[in-house]
């Protein structure tokens, strides 16, 4: 397997580290997996591409939700997902990449009710090889009682709030 296939973005199958799954799901107890392969699942329920995963009610399936969804294009689906299972009341916790510079950071990833960086990087697996991640990583807790209120800033011009 060359470098640059063990971390092209087009292979989206790369197994959490079970050490960064294991602290989260310690506070978390994952009832589901949902975006998982058979040789990477994380909880004894999880979802494959076969069961369209984005199609399934979660909240249905369990209470508390682990997503290492696929990255690249169309993250963002993934995310808003995971933003919507949470106001039905379940908890999801991704595990994405810290990318504050991208649309889907401004319009998903800031909905979450925690934003967790992760120091340093990641060393992700796939078929035997691992590596460390391209990019910094962060977790988002969707989680809405967890949310805290929000202080948003304001400018003042001449005495007046905009």
């Amino acid at each position: 397997m060359s470098f640059t296939e063990l971390f092209s973005s087009e292979k989206h199958d790369w197994e959490t580290p079970q050490e960064v799954f294991g602290w989260l799901n310690e506070e978390f107890d994952f009832g589901l997996d949902a975006a998982a392969s058979d040789h990477n699942a994380k909880c004894k329920r999880y979802l494959t591409q076969q069961d369209n995963s984005l199609a399934i009610d979660w909240s249905k399936i369990a209470t508390s939700v682990w997503l290492n969804p696929p990255y690249g294009r169309g993250i963002d689906v993934w995310l808003e997902k995971a933003y919507k299972e949470s106001l039905k009341g379940c908890v999801v916790v991704c595990l994405v990449f810290a990318r504050p510079d991208t649309n889907w950071w401004h319009t998903w990833a800031q909905k979450a009710a925690e934003i967790r960086f992760v120091k340093g990087r990641i060393r992700f697996s796939r078929n035997g090889k691992s590596g460390p991640a391209t990019a910094p990583s962060c977790v988002l807790v969707f989680d809405e009682a967890r949310r805290m209120p929000v202080y948003k800033h304001v400018e003042v011009t001449y005495g007046k709030a905009k």
